[in-house]
């Protein structure tokens, strides 16, 4: 064994009936790290983020229905407005036309010439203005399914919401209560022995301390030479011992097999 591994495992010790309480304080901190893994992975955070993409989606589509909307609806209204404008204009000339008042054949034929110039445009102008309608109505009904299909996202993501923050609330209560017991058990370890752990915690992954079971770490799930279950075995009982392999702490208990 390497000598500056060897002196760290022998210059600590503590009782060891603590060293058996550090796996709870283990179990306390594998319960926090599940439960903090539960958090950012609770599957409502995505479901939330998919749906509320996909309505600020649908706003953006729907800002540009009723923008082509609006364009079609005016353009609609002028063809409207042409339309009567033509046939106020026509209806003045056809009056005049009835009323017999046109003197000259000349006068009458263009008058009449501009009868049926009229007729013609008026024509042309509903056919544009029928065409402008069918648009707008037909960008009318887009815009509405948009809407709709916006409002059914809206009360699906209010659901999820609500079933997130349920979970959220749900894991938040459970990580107040354990983080609690966790506390108020590292409180009642001896300071040097805590703070041993925290720093094995810190580096090996979250988990500071391991049981020995019938000659296996559980830390790392390997077994133990003969020769390291021969050094444990002389080792004092409140010596601090280290798994030679993961480095975490090695809690002896009854059952770890020396």
């Amino acid at each position: 064994m390497d000598l500056a591994r060897e002196h760290e495992l022998s210059t600590s010790s503590a009782n060891p009936q603590a060293q058996i309480r550090l796996l709870d304080l283990a179990a306390f901190d594998a319960d926090l790290d599940r439960l903090a893994h539960r958090r950012r992975t609770l599957p409502e955070i995505a479901a939330a983020d998919v749906i509320a993409g996909r309505v600020a989606g649908l706003n953006d589509l729907i800002v540009a229905a009723e923008t082509e909307l609006s364009d079609l609806t005016r353009a609609q209204s002028k063809a409207e407005a042409d339309v009567e404008q033509v046939r106020l204009r026509s209806a003045k000339d056809r009056e005049l036309l009835d009323s017999g008042r046109v003197g000259s054949a000349k006068e009458l034929a263009n008058l009449t010439h501009e009868v049926e110039s009229l007729g013609r445009r008026q024509g042309d102008l509903e056919e544009l203005e029928l065409e402008a309608m069918e648009r707008a109505e037909e960008a009318d009904r887009h815009r509405a399914t948009l809407a709709a299909e916006r409002s059914g996202l809206v009360v699906e993501l209010e659901t999820v919401v609500a079933a997130r923050d349920a979970g959220l609330a749900e894991i938040a209560a459970a990580a107040h209560a354990t983080q609690n017991q966790r506390d108020q058990l590292a409180a009642e370890l001896p300071a040097d022995l805590l703070a041993i752990y925290t720093k094995s915690r810190e580096q090996h992954g979250g988990v500071g301390a391991a049981r020995l079971h019938r000659g296996r770490c559980e830390g790392c799930q390997l077994e133990l030479t003969r020769a390291d279950i021969e050094r444990i075995r002389s080792a004092a009982a409140d010596e601090v011992l280290r798994c030679e392999e993961c480095r975490r702490i090695l809690v002896r208990t009854e059952e770890s097999g020396l």
